[in-house]
Parts: C-alpha cells; structure tokens; sequence
C-alpha cells in the first residue's frame, strides 16, 4: 500500500472520529521530550551515586515510571527511526548511524498532523542521511511543520539549525540546551492558545559526548576524583581519563535536569499540564566502562547501553499519583501506544504493541511481555561478529548471537548483570524459556536474524574491511523494496 493511500485512509478515520473542532481542541497535548546517550542509571531515581536530577527525580514521583523500558537498537539513528515508525530496524533498513528514513514509511508525525494536530520538532534530527550539515527541506521532515532542527551536532556551545523553510544555517546562542529549551517554552505559550492541539518533539544532543564541552558551573560539582563508578567497572577502567570523561557527562545531566524543570514549570504556567502528554526518555545509554567497555560506547546489549529512562505523565488519564511500571517497553511500541492514547489511528504497518492499558487509569501495570531490542550491524569493539537479538522482561534481560545464546541475566538479583545464568546448568529451563519467548518475538517481525551482511546487502550499505558500515562513495541512502511496508 502507497504512503499517500494509507494516510488517506488515517485521515477518513480521524475525520470520522474527531468530526468537530471542538473535539479536536479537547484531545490532549503531546510533549514528547528525549535526550541523547541517557542511560537509565543516571539519575537521582535511577540509583546513580554521583548525578543531581532534582526535577527528574520529582517528574518520576509524578509520572508513570517504566522501569524496563529498552532501545530497539542502541544508537542514535536506529532508535529515532523506530520512535517515529513504529517498527522494527530490520524492517525499516535504519539499523546503522546517518541512514536516510525511506519516504514511504508513515510516521507518527504525519498521522498526528493529518488527524489535526500541530506539529513541531526542535533539535536532533539524524534521520536525513543527506549529510550532518545540510538542509533538510520541508518535504524530508517526516509530517514535522515548526522546525528549529539540525540533522546532527554536538558542538554544544556553537551547534547549528534551519529554521522553517529557510535554507540559511543559524546557530543557537550559547549552550544549545538552554537556547532550545527556550524555543520550546516559547512555542508552549503560543500553539498552546491555539484552537488545535500540538505535539512538539524535543531531541537534545546532551549528554552525548564530547563531554568537555559541558559547562562550567555544572562540571564543578563532579571533581573526577569523587567520581564513584558502577561496581561493573573494573578497576583498570577506573583511570584519571574516564574519570573526566564521567564529570562531562554527569554534568551535562545536571543540565539537561534543569532543562526538563523549565520546560515541565511552562507547562503549568501556560494551564497546559493536565492536558498534555509529557514524556520523558532517552535514545540509548552509554557504557563508561561497565564490563570493561570504554566510555562513550553504546550499541551492545548491556544495561547501560540499552536501559534507557521513560516517564510518561498524563493527570487527565492516570490521576494525581505516580507509580512504577513493570511492563517492558521497546521503542517501536512508543507510536501506537502515544496514538492509542491521543485517539488517532495506528497505521496498520506498525510493529509496535499498543501498551496504553500500562497508562489508563486501572488498565494493567504488569504485565511481563518480552521487550525486543537487537544489534543488527554493530561496528564498535565488542561489535564486529557479534550481532545480537535480545528481549527484556519484568525479571530477565535474554541474549543470543549468531553462534548460540549468549547471556541472560536475573534483573532482581543482579541489576549490574554480572551473573550470566546461562553459566549455571540449573538454570537450562529459564534459558529454553526465555530463547522460545525470543524466537516468537523475532517470527513476529519476520527477522530471521541473520549475519549483519545480508541486513547490508539488502538494504544496499557497504561494509567497510574495518567493520564499520559506511554508503558507497558519492551514493546516499536508497529506498529498496525490501523496505516497504508489509
């Protein structure tokens, strides 16, 4: 089925759904908020020693907090592909870094827009594939109408952007956070008035490394000799080095917490928050050093890489209380769930499971369903050769590579995952469990998890001798049919 036919069809739907304005008006907000290379222990909720997130910490006590919320592919351009489509990496083709989202995939953006919404993206981008720098045109922004957006720069303190559909690159004043944050709040204050609802997509750079950039002020809280590394770093990885490394990143937190305090206080200050839906997550972790992988990793299949934070506040549906949130959630399952809750239609290509019951007053908050998360073509060190399928559970973090199961980790026991049952002959019956849970995981999105080579072929990349994953020279991303929408 064409893009055009589908939308479409989701526009009849809304049409019949929300036929007067002033249904649209009352449907809720969507504030979808998500930071780059968070993990999900770096926070004051999270147990982290070290970091200060006083407004994280009071929006978790306020929010529906899940617990075992994972990224369907730990790294940057995988993830915002799934947010946005609601599917898996290897259905979509965006299983590596600066790939291009095939135009014929609906998004989450465009059936908002086309059910009435306003839309809006400020930040982060990366899912072009047309070069960091460049212009993305109005009809590559995926449904987006407001736009203060670059496709990638971590140059925090002179980072750039395009704004609506001028081609000219600006450049954000001073620490990019705090001047995005600022658009934000500025653009709360004037849709927020308006007759439609919006939903406005922050994507902030930080705390994604470099971390020497991080500011000043922040970084004097964390002398890199009081750092206190998880138990998981080995003492060789404890150095003077990643030491600093460490400060930059937990400073970089400690701003990104006073970002979400701002944008959290206009929300009240506009009357906005009880009928807004405010989420609160992270693109993927970052290993700094845990299991004796260097800083600045992610992609692999341990907790800090792939344990990402997900708050989602909504008063109007989940009462005044917070709570905690047992079932498992991956990135693909966010789009239905966010439309299921909106009361827009979910495109019938999209992977995802709809888990708005976990969100709704009395609807089920535990329910263990296995979160599928997966590297399809890694290249960093403990990368190459090591493709992996996994799913995370309630109690369990489940993995398999090419040659066999690989790991698999009692959650409850052992949060830093230094106990690999598979060691243990008595826990075989868990084991062929949780490799059945993840075979029909897998059947679901027809992956029949093969080497990274044919993922790359197929979706017409090349692998470089190193490992790494790279586009033939002078080419950009292609949309080959294998990509298409089942």
């Amino acid at each position: 089925m064409k893009k055009s036919t589908i939308l479409l069809t989701l526009l009849l739907f809304s049409a019949a759904v929300f036929p007067a304005a002033g249904a649209a008006r009352s449907r809720p907000n969507l504030l979808f908020v998500f930071a780059d290379q968070l993990r999900a222990s770096a926070t004051g909720y999270g147990g982290d020693p070290n970091v200060r997130t006083p407004q994280l910490d009071s929006l978790a006590r306020a929010s529906l907090n899940f617990r075992n919320a994972v990224s369907v592919c730990p790294v940057c351009t995988p993830y915002r592909a799934a947010l946005l489509t609601g599917r898996f990496p290897t259905s979509t083709g965006m299983f590596l870094n600066d790939a291009h989202l095939p135009d014929r995939e609906v998004t989450i953006a465009e059936v908002l827009r086309d059910a009435g919404y306003q839309t809006g993206y400020i930040g982060k981008w990366h899912l072009d594939g047309h070069g960091r720098k460049s212009f993305i045109p109005p009809e590559r922004r995926q449904g987006f109408d407001y736009w203060r957006a670059a496709e990638c720069d971590h140059d925090y303190r002179k980072s750039h952007y395009y704004s609506g559909a001028s081609p000219e690159m600006q450049t954000w004043e001073g620490y990019d956070a705090y001047a995005q944050t600022r658009d934000a709040r500025e653009y709360l204050q004037t849709h927020g008035r308006q007759d439609k609802p919006f939903a406005l997509f922050i994507s902030y750079g930080i705390p994604h490394f470099p971390h020497a950039s991080a500011l000043d002020e922040f970084r004097a809280l964390f002398p890199p000799e009081k750092i206190r590394f998880l138990a998981n770093v080995p003492p060789e990885m404890q150095t003077p080095e990643n030491r600093i490394e460490a400060q930059g990143y937990y400073a970089h937190i400690a701003a990104l917490d006073q970002c979400l305090g701002d944008l959290w206080k206009a929300l009240r200050d506009t009357g906005l928050e009880q009928n807004t839906i405010l989420v609160f997550t992270s693109d993927h972790g970052e290993m700094m050093g845990s299991h004796r992988i260097r800083p600045t990793t992610k992609q692999v299949a341990w907790d800090e890489s792939a344990h990402v934070p997900f708050l989602l506040r909504y008063p109007a549906v989940q009462g005044k209380s917070g709570a905690v949130v047992d079932t498992p959630i991956t990135t693909p399952d966010i789009m239905p769930t966010l439309l299921s809750l909106i009361g827009a239609p979910v495109p019938p290509a999209v992977e995802g499971r709809d888990l708005s019951a976990a969100v709704r007053r009395g609807g089920s908050r535990n329910a263990d369903r296995e979160a599928l998360f997966m590297g399809v073509a890694p290249w960093v060190e403990k990368g190459p050769g090591q493709e992996y399928r996994a799913i995370r559970t309630a109690r369990y973090t489940y993995v398999r590579r090419l040659s066999g199961p690989w790991l698999l980790f009692d959650h409850r026991q052992d949060p830093l995952e230094t106990d690999n049952l598979l060691e243990q002959p008595s826990r075989a019956p868990l084991a062929a469990q949780m490799e059945r849970r993840l075979q029909s995981a897998l059947r679901q999105i027809r992956d029949e998890f093969r080497p990274a080579g044919y993922y790359v072929e197929k979706f017409g990349f090349t692998l470089a001798p190193h490992g790494s994953i790279s586009y033939a020279p002078g080419a950009r991303p292609q949309e080959p049919a294998a990509a298409a929408a089942p």
